[in-house]
């Protein structure tokens, strides 16, 4: 089993999950921690997330903003720190919340492609970056 601390940074918001997953196949994950923070507590909610779930690798997704996500990490120097494809992640991630979180009422006759999530979904996209680095979608840090 392998730890993951998961970020998808952005300018004012980034999405945080632990989520621990099996190296072999079948690689089911086990989502332990999702949220959506403030980017200035990026810091400060990684040093909690490691010191709870003790993770074995950070990944960040390679976004607008990693760079500055990425050095404020290093600076912690907690454990290894790896990038990964952000490409694609907020359609899936929208996706993913519509079918953990199914419209109701009168928004079930509107089709889901025409409907905003009613919250941010960057924990979702934190999670899905996890999954891709458990696949090896990996990249070079800047």
């Amino acid at each position: 089993m392998k730890t993951i601390l998961a970020i998808d940074p952005g300018r004012s918001k980034c999405g945080v999950a632990v989520v621990r997953a099996a190296v072999e196949l079948p690689r089911n994950v086990e989502i332990l921690h999702k949220s959506v923070i403030e980017s200035a507590r990026l810091g400060e909610t990684v040093i909690e997330l490691c010191r709870r779930y003790d993770p074995d690798v950070i990944i960040i997704g390679n976004g607008t903003t990693s760079a500055q996500a990425a050095k404020t990490i290093s600076e912690v120097d907690l454990c290894p720190i790896e990038m990964v494809d952000e490409k694609f992640t907020s359609v899936l991630a929208r996706k993913r919340f519509f079918k953990d979180n199914p419209p109701r009422g009168l928004k079930r006759l509107i089709p889901i492609s025409l409907q905003t999530p009613d919250r941010p979904c960057d924990d979702y996209v934190a999670v899905i970056l996890a999954e891709r680095y458990i696949e090896g979608f990996t990249l070079k840090l800047p």
